[in-house]
């Protein structure tokens, strides 16, 4: 696969995007990768690189773009506005809509930790993305933007198959969260699978952190994988399943 950086220009100012590329010629589905608080690290760049070995062109927006070059991506990430990020998320995909050899009919999103809050945005603010993964998000029932309501209110604007990834050992979302948003999955027909792991927290699938949790992250991506493959590649049938 080729990997390469674009900029694209989002009120006012320059967001990078890291894009990786299949070696295959197109048409190819697509997927943005919000990334997790570590910005677009190596951690990231793997994510994308191993969508991209799907045949899956992968694009990752930085969306702290807004902070100084050099900041601590904590304080970064405590600065992001949900409007500020729907923004983002938006001109990612204009952006793949615009390259000939992307499917407009097969685009989905990936995301670990605040990637995975920043994906759920994502679907309930654009209709486009056909498949989400979300890895241990937290935060959906809160908002983080003035006049905007929490991501979890517009979950019936959800209309593609999910599939989740979550500790039971995370306090945010605690296995109660989860259950809450696969309560409401449930009532609204949103097809969705939830993989919980017992004795894994928070950011299990890093391994550049101690919360790495081999069993249950290795257990994960071939489940993340397939389901990207099967929804986007083939279009397959997601069958309506959850833990």
């Amino acid at each position: 696969m080729a990997t390469r950086e674009t900029i694209l220009s989002v009120g006012g100012g320059a967001m990078s995007v890291l894009v990786a590329a299949p070696d295959a010629p197109g048409p190819h589905p697509a997927a943005l990768i919000a990334h997790h608080r570590g910005g677009v690290d190596g951690f990231t760049r793997n994510v994308a690189e191993r969508v991209a070995s799907l045949g899956i062109l992968a694009a990752a927006p930085n969306f702290y773009h807004r902070r100084p070059a050099g900041e601590d991506p904590v304080a970064s990430m405590r600065h992001l506005r949900d409007g500020e990020l729907v923004d983002d998320i938006n001109a990612t995909v204009r952006y793949l809509l615009s390259l000939p050899d992307v499917r407009s009919d097969a685009v989905g999103i990936v995301g670990h930790c605040l990637g995975g809050r920043t994906a759920y945005l994502g679907m309930v603010w654009n209709p486009i993305f056909k498949a989400a993964v979300l890895l241990y998000h937290g935060n959906i029932f809160e908002s983080r933007a003035e006049g905007m309501p929490p991501p979890f209110a517009l979950t019936s604007n959800i209309h593609c198959p999910v599939i989740g990834f979550f500790g039971n050992d995370d306090h945010n979302p605690s296995p109660e969260m989860v259950q809450r948003l696969a309560r409401e999955f449930s009532r609204l027909g949103i097809r969705h699978a939830f993989h919980s792991y017992d004795g894994a927290g928070h950011a299990f699938q890093d391994d550049a952190t101690p919360n790495y949790r081999e069993a249950a992250a290795k257990d994960a991506w071939p489940k993340l994988l397939a389901f990207l493959s099967n929804t986007l590649c083939r279009s397959e049938a997601f069958p309506p399943l959850a833990d």
